[in-house]
């Protein structure tokens, strides 16, 4: 039989124990409510192609994230219980894709199950100052813009970023990997550039998405696709930078896949890259440096030529034709036969240099006269 006083102790232990219970159950949040589902605006989701590939609860999650990371919240509510890879799969989409979240670190935090994001930054008591640097950097690049079409704003943005950044290797290395490394400190690695592009071509109205990939030689790297017009394409500011003031490698600018993918393999693990099928705005189509076959080859040089134009940048369209160009004018030297008919200016003597990259099927001859 029971006595009033063990009673009187298992309700006190029962008392003590639902307290308990009650304490856990508020410090864990498990009665707390769920944040309301918000979006970003229309303005917002027009210059972010990959939110629109997300589902209608992931673009939730990415909202969530996107409010609380631009008020440095290291505590971040989400509208969602969700599970830890789609969990990272959103994160690191929103981490690649906005480039102005520069100060964001390295590591995340993340777990089976995710119910309150948890955000790691680099230094909270520097971020005021240096987004206003980032801001007033930006606001400076986009004032100097004077074209309006699509073509000239991403050709002003590649050589920009081509002129004022210098490339250096390294995971990590302070904000090499960010957009602030690249336009305020102006080093960056690849994916500092593409961040830096990224952000630029949304703030002057083109729609362009950071892509993650490796090369040819199993190396990850990081570009872009921006849509000029009503088309997308391939471009990679990173490989257009030679480190030579007003020197610019051409082949990377603005190609389709048929051309890219000969060196640049996309990772589609976080987003499905979108498909480049025109090559009508690609560097050597729209100025007319694109050779079929060596005859066309050779019309090209006459008209650079006779224009007194001595360097000149050619793309083959396929190594077939760039090899037979090769024996054809170059190792029988009828190139110089051509460059003398055209009446080009070259003196006494004609010199030519010839810049090769297989691979890419390009080559630039540069001609000079004594």
């Amino acid at each position: 039989m029971i006595t009033k006083k063990t009673a009187a102790l298992l309700a006190a232990l029962c008392a003590l124990l639902f307290v308990a219970a009650w304490r856990y159950i508020k410090a864990a949040g498990l009665l707390r409510k769920y944040p309301e589902p918000q979006y970003l605006t229309e303005a917002e989701a027009e210059s972010r192609p990959v939110y629109d590939q997300l589902r209608t609860d992931e673009k939730a999650i990415y909202t969530a994230l996107y409010r609380g990371i631009s008020q440095q919240q290291e505590y971040i509510p989400l509208p969602y219980e969700v599970d830890g890879d789609q969990y990272s799969r959103i994160y690191c989409i929103l981490e690649k894709q906005e480039g102005e979240f520069f100060f964001l670190d390295s590591v995340y935090y993340t777990a089976a199950k995710v119910r309150d994001a948890r955000v790691v930054y680099r230094d909270l008591n520097l971020i005021d100052i240096q987004e206003t640097k980032l801001r007033d950097k930006v606001d400076s690049i986009v004032d100097g813009a004077l074209n309006t079409d699509d073509y000239s704003l991403v050709r002003y943005i590649n050589d920009y970023l081509v002129d004022n950044c210098r490339y250096i290797t390294g995971e990590d290395v302070e904000y090499a990997s960010t957009a602030y490394g690249c336009l305020v400190e102006g080093e960056a690695n690849c994916e500092g550039y593409a961040k830096a592009f990224d952000l630029l071509a949304a703030e002057l109205g083109l729609k362009s998405v950071l892509i993650t990939g490796t090369t040819e030689s199993g190396e990850n790297h990081a570009w872009n696709q921006v849509k000029v017009g009503t088309d997308w394409y391939n471009i990679d500011v990173t490989w257009a930078d030679t480190d030579v003031m007003g020197e610019t490698r051409q082949m990377y600018f603005l190609c389709d896949d048929a051309t890219f993918e000969r060196t640049h393999f996309a990772d589609d693990t976080l987003f499905e890259p979108f498909p480049c099928g025109n090559a009508e705005d690609n560097y050597y189509v729209k100025n007319g440096l694109y050779a079929d076959s060596s005859e066309r080859a050779e019309e090209i040089i006459r008209r650079e030529l006779s224009s007194g134009n001595g360097v000149i940048e050619l793309r083959f369209s396929d190594i077939f034709v760039y090899d037979n160009f090769k024996r054809e004018y170059i190792d029988t030297e009828k190139i110089f036969e051509v460059a003398v008919e055209t009446g080009y200016p070259f003196g006494a003597q004609i010199n030519l240099s010839l810049r090769e990259n297989e691979q890419e099927n390009c080559m630039t001859l540069d001609f000079t006269a004594e």
